[in-house]
């Protein structure tokens, strides 16, 4: 700092001044020079204090325009003193429109001002309040803003006015929904990976299921076409021995034997012995495909075809009286094996035709639909059956499951699809829909042309 000017005192000489010694002389020079040193210095300190304050000012400046809550600061009565950048943008009003307007022009309607002038009571034997009101957009529309109203005091202790700090109910709205869908989708991600899993270890245990199984079946089948044969001829024989006369001993033990009713029940006996065995090979030759990843042919599919001849294969043999709706979408193409996509997509029908109400008065129906979606082709087939039971949802692709009665199926055919689709690299899930009935939805990815 540069060193002030001597007084004009200190630059006459000390003779000059009549009626003052030289020792009274020194005595003025010296308070003067204190009280001159004494105001330089004050000077400086408040110059380092004006620039301490305007730091701070500007710090608080700052920070209210980098705030995405609305803020606003107001007198007892209710006028604006403070706002900052995020509630004029969503008012589309300048700080400098604001300050000094009621917050009541702010509100968009009725119910929205006696919610303010209730939380202004209650601030005053509160340290806080939380209200929800609407404040007119820059649009004219009423925005829902959730605030808390605290209450503003002076240096004396004294209330003087009121700050309000909020954020727009949709952007929590949004924010919640947005990790719902994450928690979804995280739920969907962990249940699949434990089906994967799941589905690995039981394909293991298949696999020697399957083997243990074939060989015996094997023999079942082979002898009972053996023993059919040799029935018919021990039939023919038998028939031809009892057109004779033969004696009254034999006769008698003909009868005691009723030789004429096994003759009789035989064929049927070897059938459904014929039948049991023939399905025990399709539960094993369904297990083997279950357990194993079957590499067969990969070419490009255009699922249309694929659909519009699985629900040919299925009508045409058994379910003629199937009302299926089905509209051809744009051609569309994965990269698959086209024999293992019917299958899965005749099981998906069949599955509908099965689950379809027996009151004998609504008609089987099934809406098929393709759709597109970026890098994925969607397959929905919703029913109007009865739908699945809440605790059957997460059990509807376990192998051996199945809510249809005895004899009616094997449980291994969603198992089997739900494999498939996963070698496809893509997804099938299930869920009930609110009209009732149920839906399975086949993902998987597009194919690059």
């Amino acid at each position: 700092m540069a060193v002030p000017p001597p007084s004009p005192l200190q630059q006459l000489p000390p003779g000059e001044i009549e009626g003052l010694d030289e020792a009274t002389w020194l005595d003025v020079i010296h308070k003067m020079d204190e009280v001159y040193s004494k105001l330089v210095s004050d000077e400086i300190e408040l110059e380092e204090k004006n620039a301490q304050l305007e730091q701070s000012q500007q710090f608080i400046f700052s920070l209210l325009s980098a705030m995405s809550d609305v803020l606003i600061a107001c007198n007892q009565d209710g006028l604006i003193e403070e706002t900052n950048a995020a509630l004029c943008e969503l008012v589309g009003r300048s700080e400098d429109a604001l300050r000094g307007t009621s917050v009541l022009d702010l509100l968009a309607d009725e119910q929205s001002v006696q919610r303010w002038q209730l939380a202004l009571y209650h601030t005053e034997s509160r340290a806080g309040v939380v209200v929800e009101i609407n404040l007119r957009d820059a649009t004219g529309q009423a925005l829902p803003v959730d605030l808390n109203c605290t209450p503003r005091h002076n240096s004396a202790g004294r209330m003087v006015g009121h700050v309000l700090v909020g954020r727009p109910l949709g952007e929590l709205k949004r924010a919640y929904h947005q990790l719902r869908e994450a928690h979804e989708a995280l739920k969907l991600a962990q249940q699949q990976l434990l089906h994967s899993e799941k589905m690995a270890s039981l394909g293991r245990l298949v696999a020697g299921v399957a083997h243990e199984l074939n060989n015996p079946i094997s023999f079942v089948l082979g002898n009972v076409h053996v023993l059919k044969r040799y029935g018919t001829r021990l039939g023919q024989y038998l028939s031809a021995l009892h057109q004779m006369d033969l004696p009254q001993p034999l006769q008698a033990l003909r009868a005691e034997l009723r030789i004429d009713h096994l003759l009789k029940d035989l064929p049927s006996l070897m059938e459904g012995t014929l039948e049991g065995a023939q399905r025990t090979t399709d539960i094993v030759s369904g297990l083997k495909r279950f357990s194993t990843a079957v590499h067969e042919e990969v070419t490009q599919v255009e699922l249309n075809a694929v659909v519009e001849r699985a629900i040919l294969w299925v009508k045409k043999g058994t379910a003629p009286r199937f009302e299926i709706h089905w509209q051809r979408a744009a051609d569309c193409f994965v990269t698959g094996n086209a024999g293992q996509l019917l299958q899965v997509m005749m099981n998906l029908i069949q599955n509908a035709y099965d689950a379809a109400p027996i009151d004998g008065y609504t008609t089987p129906e099934l809406h098929i639909t393709l759709t597109c979606s970026g890098d994925n082709v969607q397959l929905r087939f919703a029913d109007n059956g009865a739908g699945i039971a809440q605790e059957h949802l997460s059990r509807i692709f376990d192998p051996f499951f199945t809510t249809k009665s005895v004899g009616k199926g094997t449980g291994l055919g969603l198992s089997i699809s739900y494999g498939i689709v996963e070698q496809h690299g893509g997804q099938l899930s299930v869920e009930n829909l609110p009209q009732g009935g149920a839906q399975f939805t086949l993902s998987l990815p597009l194919s690059v042309r």
